[in-house]
């Protein structure tokens, strides 16, 4: 398998979730990763390549996959000779739904849907053409009829038939659930203040440990670093303002706490598998947050 690119989506806690459609010649995006779910319809694509986890497959004219928290995955041209495929792809958190809630009876489809997708649905054509009306008019729903409308999506796709799973293998990494208060208190922190000068011996002081202590262990509760995790979260609002503003990329490094542009570029690229030039060219498309 080739190198996977850790994407770290625009999606801020504030947010339920986005929607993005967008008409295209090409799948350009590498083989990816990131914590969100994903819901991936797809139309005009027949023969591109559908990489989900270890499984790899041609798609047909119309394709509607679900993808879980943290399993590698893409679409790659291939033989695909369309030049108007319309893509349209929602991600939303993985906390977006809180456990208890969807150990009600009443969720319980949907419950056993998003477990099933840690390695990956692929829904039946019929599926994908009975609610292909509504992934393309999503966009007409605002607030709170949007989240319904996304709940009730969820519902239909978790009662439909012919649902198969595609990778062998589980690629989810659950241990990004820290319960730990000091990990909790140490992210809110950084999201609450990532756009200023957050220094190692801050954090460890702000959660009542050494630094030395403190770096070990956030690499082990979360397997990521200190520096690694800021960058993330500089990341996802870096992300945001490219697709929301027309501020220039040097603008919105320094605005996310990256006081070095070409460092910014850097870590861009190595987590998203782009530039951030090439990342807002990318997002050509209809984009919007709920």
């Amino acid at each position: 398998m080739t190198k996977i690119i850790r994407e770290i989506t625009p999606l801020t806690q504030s947010d339920c979730f986005t929607f993005f459609s967008r008409v295209k010649k090409e799948f350009n995006f590498p083989l990816h990763t990131h914590e969100e779910f994903e819901i991936n319809f797809i139309m005009n694509a027949k023969n591109a390549k559908r990489i989900i986890g270890d499984h790899s497959d041609s798609i047909d004219e119309l394709e509607l996959v679900l993808v879980g928290s943290n399993l590698p995955h893409a679409w790659f041209t291939h033989q695909c000779q369309s030049e108007e495929i319309h893509e349209v792809t929602i991600q939303f958190h993985r906390d977006l739904f809180d456990e208890k809630f969807l150990k009600r009876n009443q969720l319980s489809f949907i419950r056993t849907l998003l477990e099933r997708s840690s390695k990956g649905i692929l829904f039946s054509p019929e599926t994908a053409l009975a609610l292909k009306h509504r992934f393309l008019n999503l966009h007409q729903k605002s607030g709170f009829d949007s989240v319904l409308e996304l709940m009730s999506i969820l519902h239909d796709l978790s009662i439909s038939r012919n649902m198969r799973t595609l990778s062998n293998t589980s690629f989810s990494n659950e241990s990004l659930s820290y319960n730990s208060r000091r990990i909790e208190k140490a992210f809110e922190y950084m999201q609450s203040n990532y756009d200023k000068n957050i220094t190692l011996e801050e954090m460890a002081k702000l959660v009542g440990m050494t630094e030395v202590s403190f770096s070990r262990f956030i690499k082990k509760r979360t397997g990521k670093t200190f520096v690694d995790s800021l960058n993330e979260i500089r990341i996802g609002h870096a992300s945001r303002l490219l697709i929301d503003t027309t501020h220039t990329i040097a603008e919105i490094s320094y605005q996310t706490g990256f006081n070095n542009l070409s460092y910014f570029n850097r870590v861009f690229k190595a987590r998203n598998g782009c530039t951030p030039k090439e990342f807002r060219e990318d997002f050509s498309g209809t984009r919007t947050f709920i």
